[in-house]
């Protein structure tokens, strides 16, 4: 089982800023100023996030899921848990969220999920979460450049004729603030071609929470005059923030994928899903 858990080594520094700019950069790394590297490992809570992930090094999938959960001392109001299709009912379902943390939320509907059924479940996620070998398993990654997006639609295909489970945030980042209200981006359209193309029904759910304001000032000044999501670099930041704090979660009755016909186009269906997910509130 060790040997499965991910393409990244856990040593007591698997976090390790400096090799992660590197990868990113490539050479043009060393000209990032000393003090802005050591701004951002403090951002990223480096030294804690290594220490957790050394502390639970023996564990993988929905039992570091749940490491995190307890680390985070998230508590989870859940309603709805019996629209959760049966764990052995034979199908494979499409679970969609809003996206209101952009961190700890996904930690917490994997942890729900994974425990329904038995670990059985896979995220889309952003590609920068392979580094947490806990849950690199887990993950199908999405990277907008290189390489690997040219891969990406493959590994989609793969994940949707599975026989796990998706799980996914069709808006791509976390929710932000715009005229007072606080609500995702329009979501893709990806969760409906491909749940009618491999005949998955849709669960819907809602996770309540919020970021910080400074949080979403920023978001939507990188939205405007930025071609870099900068706020993406404070969500560990915003995750520490929200420990200790209670979350709801309402678990919608699937929707049948029959539902998603040619009366829209599915852009429009993402948009009818999206406002079901938020009536659920």
């Amino acid at each position: 089982m060790r040997s499965k858990i991910s393409m990244v080594q856990i040593t007591e520094k698997t976090i390790d800023l400096d090799r992660l700019l590197y990868e990113r950069m490539g050479a043009k790394a060393r000209y990032v100023p000393a003090f802005v590297v050591s701004y951002l490992k403090r951002l990223i809570h480096q030294d804690q996030v290594n220490a957790f992930i050394w502390e639970h090094r023996d564990k993988v999938g929905t039992e570091w899921l749940e490491a995190c959960v307890s680390y985070l001392d998230m508590t989870l109001d859940i309603h709805g848990f019996e629209n959760l299709p049966d764990a052995d009912d034979g199908r494979q379902y499409t679970f969609v969220s809003n996206h209101p943390l952009g961190g700890a939320d996904g930690v917490a509907l994997g942890a729900i999920i994974g425990r329904h059924y038995n670990g059985r479940f896979r995220y889309l996620v952003n590609d920068l979460l392979m580094n947490l070998p806990g849950l690199a398993p887990m993950c199908i990654p999405i990277n907008k450049t290189g390489r690997q997006s040219r891969d990406f639609p493959a590994m989609v295909k793969a994940g949707f004729e599975s026989k796990n489970h998706i799980l996914m945030f069709p808006a791509g980042i976390c929710s932000r603030k715009r005229n007072g209200v606080i609500r995702d981006i329009p979501w893709s359209k990806t969760f409906v071609t491909k749940s009618v193309e491999y005949k998955r029904d849709i669960v819907p759910i809602h996770f309540s929470g919020r970021n910080s304001d400074f949080f979403y000032r920023l978001s939507n000044f990188s939205d405007r005059c930025l071609n870099f999501n900068l706020a993406m670099l404070f969500l560990v930041d915003e995750m520490y923030k929200n420990v200790h704090k209670k979350f709801t979660v309402h678990i919608g009755k699937p929707i049948p994928w029959q539902t998603f016909d040619a009366t829209k186009t599915p852009m429009e269906w993402a948009r009818f899903v999206e406002d079901k997910v938020y009536e659920l509130k």
